[in-house]
């Protein structure tokens, strides 16, 4: 810690930094009086400096901007209010004078100003001078020329201001206005001229058309960035104008020599696009977007007007397929996008137009359900156009699958690409019988088509279907020269190791497995669903020979090929299922179809569970439960058997699923199959309820099955709840059914078993509470049988319950058990105070009135004389009810 100085040391460090400071600051002064005479010999002395507290809200450069806008805005209000207004009120050398006059001075001001450095107001001043310019135009249509046509007149006067503005612009080089504002007015010159010259709507979009392409040749060559925004802002608008024009003729063309001319209108607005996107990498893929849709529009147009009108949308489909063949050529890859974007976007709109077919495709069998049986109806009218509709889906279909394939430039991931044409090519199939108003026969023969087609699919996906095309590496393989995909090196096909299988002709050789591969070593592979993948070598080291010789060995397939397998055998599955409930609500129209659905199905369903693998397989087998309860229910319905008996007659199922579920043992399938056997019996119990004996004998037999299958130890806890369950509410519907009215009678068939399994719980887990093992059991009998005692006049009831109530009080208190004993000692209690309530109430009538107050008193002052004694008592009996279980 630092000593303080004394005060004499202190004051004199003080005084010595004072003398310091002082001198410091006589030196400044010093230096600021000669540098103020030096300021005032060179000119007058800037002002204090502002500080950033003080600075000004608007900078000088920003206010001059403001004050010269203002003046120029009111300056062009008057010349516009003199020349409209007063115009008539001077003879025409007056006008000639004053309008020359200001215009001149309005254009030749600036270049005066410019030389003395002051642009902000040469251009406000220019920006007069063009507006004059204007109302000069104006001023001398009125004047001179009222006579000539005003399309005409506009169009010309346009371009001499055009023309005249870029003429002055590069006069006075300094000013930034004059030449956007001649490329804006040079927007009018063609379009006018052509309407003027009395050229309808394709004439006005050629001159459109052409000024857009001035526009962009502008835009490309023009150095400045003022010149060019408003250049490309134009070329936009008078392209996209044109290009609207000709598509609207393109589509209300009656036919191909109406339709010639809008073609050749869109074609060159695409020219235009795609020359633009060539040049401009920045914008090439929107543009190229832009003038591949011209071309489809064109070609489109005139295949349109050729063929019947509801293959317009094919046309068009057609037109967009040719267009994604381009994508080969060579060009910039954001030209090829956009091409590629463009098609695409037409194969959308396709999709699109044809979903509704698919939707009512998927969703008009179900019109069945309100007239099961009942015969086949008419087929219903197809939408107009829809007859196309399959042949678009299958058309977009074959371009998703083979674009990737044939043009390595489109850039489509591999997996969605290959899923999104399986669901097209499938929703071809499905809308093809309301596109071609099929009849019951044909339309169901297509929906199981369908259904067979994906199921198989999704048991077995192809490989060939996802792994890269010859001569293409995989994604994320690298392409290295004398490298196998895994970077291992591959040696020429003719030194193959043995271990190797030799490729075919063509085909990309498949490198020797290393020596780190699972499969090696005795461990499969992952599973794809619905597929197992086997090694490629033979016994003996012999690989090579065998698979030149025999084509049933089969490459062992690459990691990055599993998970788009998983992909395509999940859309697969989805397609197959909706297209399997589809042809059995189809089916449900007349008998016969009927069983003709649901016998494929099933037999689809068992074959697909037989051969598939994973996911695929579980819900295959799911669903062939589903199916088998169906038969069996169209069958009971079939034999004119009532509703309660089909109910019984679809326990066959949970039943069959319980066998097959003991004879697959821990197999990943048998929870499934089991889980969906099991749904069957809430709905066999729906249809039994209006018969209670039936459904007595339902939920018997239900419990009979859960008990079966509760002998299996894995299945033995759920199993067995659902069976004591299910027992006990098929003796209850059994006992409201004859009429019995006794609690006991539903009470006991509970507590009977409850306490068995309570007593084996007991003989298991000796420190099992009395209350889990035996409260359940006595209080489902003893609670009900006090109530009704209670509400009973007669003796018997009574009288038994008291006696059950006294056993089970003593075996408690034998057996040292809590809840034995409370409960039998409450209701014995309770019993006792029922049987005694009316001849107390008779003493209790015969007593004086003051005999019961006086007994209440004496009654507390005998507790309260032995208060000591009956809290030991509590507590002794507290302790005792502690120690028992």
């Amino acid at each position: 810690m630092e000593k303080a100085l004394p005060p004499a040391e202190e004051l004199r460090l003080i005084d010595r930094e004072l003398v310091q400071l002082d001198a410091h600051r006589a030196r400044l002064l010093a230096r600021r009086a000669w540098l103020l005479t030096a300021l005032r010999a060179a000119g007058p002395a800037p002002g204090p400096a502002r500080s950033q507290g003080t600075a000004a809200e608007a900078s000088p450069p920003s206010a001059q901007n403001v004050l010269l806008a203002l003046g120029g805005i009111l300056l062009t209000i008057a010349a516009v209010a003199f020349t409209v207004v007063s115009w008539g009120h001077m003879g025409i050398g007056g006008r000639a004078l004053v309008l020359g006059a200001v215009t001149v001075t309005a254009l030749g001001t600036p270049l005066l100003l410019l030389r003395h450095k002051l642009v902000s107001t040469a251009e406000s001043v220019a920006a007069l001078g063009l507006v004059l310019t204007v109302l000069d135009a104006y001023a001398l249509r009125r004047a001179v020329l009222p006579g000539t046509d005003a399309l005409a007149y506009t169009a010309v006067a346009a371009g001499v201001l055009a023309a005249v503005w870029a003429g002055y612009a590069h006069a006075a080089r300094g000013l930034r206005l004059p030449l956007p504002g001649a490329v804006v007015a040079g927007q009018l010159p063609l379009p006018l001229w052509a309407l003027s010259a009395g050229g309808g709507p394709e004439a006005a979009a050629w001159a459109a058309l052409a000024t857009a392409g001035l526009d962009a040749v502008v835009a490309f060559t023009a150095r400045r960035r003022a010149v060019r925004v408003p250049a490309v802002v134009c070329a936009v608008t008078t392209g996209g104008w044109s290009l609207l024009t000709g598509l609207w003729l393109s589509v209300s063309a009656a036919s191909p020599a109406d339709s010639a001319e809008p073609a050749m209108l869109l074609l060159a607005a695409a020219a235009l696009a795609l020359a633009a996107a060539w040049r401009a990498p920045a914008a090439a893929v929107a543009t190229a977007a832009l003038g591949g849709l011209a071309v489809v529009a064109a070609a489109g147009g005139v295949l349109r007007a050729a063929v019947p009108s509801g293959w317009a949308v094919p046309a068009y489909l057609l037109c967009a397929a040719a267009l994604l063949t381009a994508v080969r050529l060579r060009a910039p890859r954001g030209v090829l996008t956009g091409l590629a974007a463009a098609s695409g976007l037409v194969h959308l709109g396709s999709v699109l137009w044809a979903a509704p077919i698919v939707l009512l495709g998927l969703t008009r069998p179900a019109a069945v359900l309100g007239d099961v049986w009942g015969g086949p109806s008419a087929p219903d009218a197809a939408p107009p156009g829809a007859a196309t509709a399959p042949v678009v889906l299958a058309a977009v279909a074959v371009a998703l699958w083979a674009a990737p394939r044939l043009l390595p430039a489109v850039p489509l991931p591999r997996p969605a690409g290959d899923c999104c044409a399986l669901a097209l090519a499938w929703s071809a199939a499905v809308a093809a019988p309301v596109a071609l108003a099929l009849p019951l026969g044909p339309a169901l023969a297509v929906l199981l088509s369908a259904t067979a087609a994906t199921v198989a699919l999704a048991a077995r996906p192809s490989p060939a279907a996802v792994l890269p095309p010859t001569g293409r590496a995989a994604p994320g393989t690298p392409r290295t020269a004398g490298r196998a995909a895994d970077g291992t090196a591959a040696a020429p096909e003719a030194a193959a190791p043995p271990h190797t299988a030799t490729a075919p002709a063509g085909a990309a050789p498949h490198p020797a497995r290393p020596a780190t591969d699972p499969a090696a070593h005795g461990h499969a592979p992952p599973e794809a669903p619905g597929r197992t993948v086997r090694p490629t070598s033979a016994p003996g080291g012999q690989a090579g020979a065998a698979g030149a010789a025999s084509p049933a060995v089969r490459p062992e397939l690459p990691s990055h090929a599993l998970e788009p397998l998983h992909a395509m055998a999940a859309t697969a599955l989805v397609c197959g299922l909706l297209s399997a409930a589809g042809a059995a609500l189809l089916g449900l129209a007349t008998r016969p179809a009927t069983f003709t659905a649901l016998g494929v199905l099933v037999a689809l369903g068992a074959v697909a569970a037989a051969t598939a693998r994973g996911l695929v397989r579980t819900v295959a087998a799911c669903a062939t439960v589903v199916g088998t309860a169906g038969l069996v229910a169209a069958s009971a319905a079939a034999a004119e058997l009532p509703g309660h008996r089909v109910g019984l007659a679809l326990l066959a199922v949970p039943a069959a699923a319980a066998l097959l579920g003991a004879r697959l043992g821990r197999h990943p399938v048998a929870p499934a199959v089991e889980a969906t056997a099991a749904a069957v019996v809430p709905v066999a119990v729906a249809l039994a309820v209006p018969h209670p004996p039936t459904l007595a004998l339902v939920l018997a037999l239900a419990g009979v099955v859960a008990a079966g299958t509760a002998v299996r130890a894995e299945r033995r806890p759920l199993a067995g709840y659902a069976a004591v369950a299910l027992f006990v509410a098929a003796a209850w519907v059994r006992l409201a059914a004859s009429g019995v009215g006794a609690p006991e009678a539903y009470t006991l068939p509970v507590t009977v078993p409850a306490l068995v399994v309570g007593a084996l719980r007991r003989r298991a887990d000796r420190s099992a509470s009395s209350w889990t093992a035996y409260g359940p059991g006595l209080g489902a009998t003893l609670v009900p049988s006090l109530l009704a005692a209670w509400g009973d006049t007669d003796w018997p009831r009574p009288l038994l319950l008291g006696l059950a109530a006294l056993g089970v009080t003593l075996a408690g208190a034998r057996r040292r058990l809590r809840a034995p004993l409370v409960l039998g000692g409450l209701t014995l209690a309770l019993v006792a105070l029922h049987e005694l309530a009316p001849y107390v109430v008779q003493v209790a009538d015969a007593l004086p009135r003051w005999l019961p107050p006086a007994l209440a008193g004496l009654l507390l002052l005998a507790v309260g004389a032995t208060y000591e004694q009956r809290l030991r008592d509590a507590r002794r009996i507290r302790e005792t009810l502690g120690r028992m279980r």
